[in-house]
This record gives structure tokens, sequence and C-alpha cells, in this order.
């Protein structure tokens, strides 16, 4: 699948923390449902062979809202599971390596938290950066944060798309007006609302705004 800027508006990264009542599929679901244009599935403490089972069921679901569903970390159960793509952080492995080992069309995401870090993800093929954390995570409490400005200045850098990732709220998205950046991305602003789709739609909503003034 192919990379289109608008793919990336609202960035949903999945958090099992948060499972209660519904199962980590139906609040996939309910997220798509509410506007979300990309999934990042993560899963910290599944066996490859679980995370690649958990990753088949996730794409069927994404296949029917033509959404496409990024992998965290594991290049293998993208591969193995047929997802669109990965992401990858500044510790994982290389994006040339990357590039070297995946079909055409693969999707590879980078995270990055400067501007060399930024170009030489671009240089050696990837698709798009995260950035961040933009705002205290509470799924990262020890991330390094990157100002407003920072954050302008790595997507002016690059011709690639920039997201904006790291404890986003309805509430302070506002705050990256004028960053410059192709989307937002949520974890807990989605997957701990009491009603995900709702939530979902309020964000989509408020992030179309946003990028808009950017």
């Amino acid at each position: 699948m192919n990379l289109k800027r608008d793919m990336l508006r609202l960035y949903a990264v999945t958090d099992r923390s948060w499972v209660g009542e519904k199962s980590l599929y139906e609040q996939i679901e309910d997220a798509l449902k509410g506007g979300v244009t990309i999934i990042q599935l993560r899963e910290k403490n599944l066996d490859t062979d679980a995370f690649v089972q958990e990753a088949i069921k996730v794409k069927e679901i994404c296949r029917r809202y033509s959404v496409p569903l990024i992998i965290n970390d594991s290049v293998e159960v993208a591969l193995k599971s047929g997802a669109d793509g990965v992401h990858v952080g500044i510790e994982d492995a290389p994006v040339n390596d990357i590039r070297k080992a995946v079909p055409e069309g693969f999707i590879i995401g980078a995270t990055a938290k400067t501007v060399e870090q930024a170009q030489n993800a671009e240089k050696y093929g990837a698709d798009y950066l995260g950035v961040g954390a933009v705002f205290p995570s509470p799924t990262k409490k020890n991330a390094i944060r990157i100002t407003k400005e920072q954050l302008k200045e790595i997507r002016s850098s690059v011709s690639i798309p920039t997201v904006a990732i790291g404890g986003i709220t309805y509430e302070n998205m506002t705050e990256l007006s004028g960053s410059g950046v192709d989307g937002i991305a949520v974890v807990s602003a989605v997957f701990a609302a009491g009603d995900i789709q709702k939530a979902a739609f309020r964000l989509r909503e408020k992030a179309e705004a946003v990028i808009a003034k950017s």
C-alpha cells in the first residue's frame, strides 16, 4: 500500500492496558468507525506467534475500512501477518536495513527526535516520521520531550510526512497548530475513552482543523 498524507490524519496506537468490557478488536473497530485513518498495533509482551495471529485479525478489520495497519517494532510480525508496514524507534533496526528486506510498497515509519535523525530516516527510505513526545506521555513516562519549535524544525527539514505523538489529547491538540504536522497520533485519548467511537470522531475533527492551520 502506498502511503498518502491523508492516511496519517488521525493515527491511533493501540494500548492493551485499556482493554476492559470490550476486546482489543472491538475497540479498534470502534476507533475506525469514529474516523481513525491509520492503526499501529503495539504489543510489548506477546511472543511472535501470538503477535502475528493478533495482527492477522486486526488486518482483517482494517481492510474493511480501507485503513493501513502498521506494526510497532517488529518487521517479522509485519511481514508474516501481511500488515502494511512497520514503525521503528531510534533503538530498533535501521531503516536502510529494513528497506532492503521488505517488498515494494511496504510502509516504514521512523521515530525522530532531532533534525539529523529525521534526515537520515528520510535518506534511508522512511515513508513518514513520528516526532515526540510533544506533551508528557502517560504511556512513555521517560520519553524525551520535543518543543513545538523543535517539531517545526524537524518537519521543515524533510519532505516526508510528519506525525506528532506523545500525550496528545482533545484539549491540548490545538497547541500544535502551526507546527506543520501532517498527522496527530493518539493512544489513551482514543482507547481510554468510555465511548471510543465518539472520542475518535471528535479527535478526527480537531486533527483536521489543527492540520489545516499548519
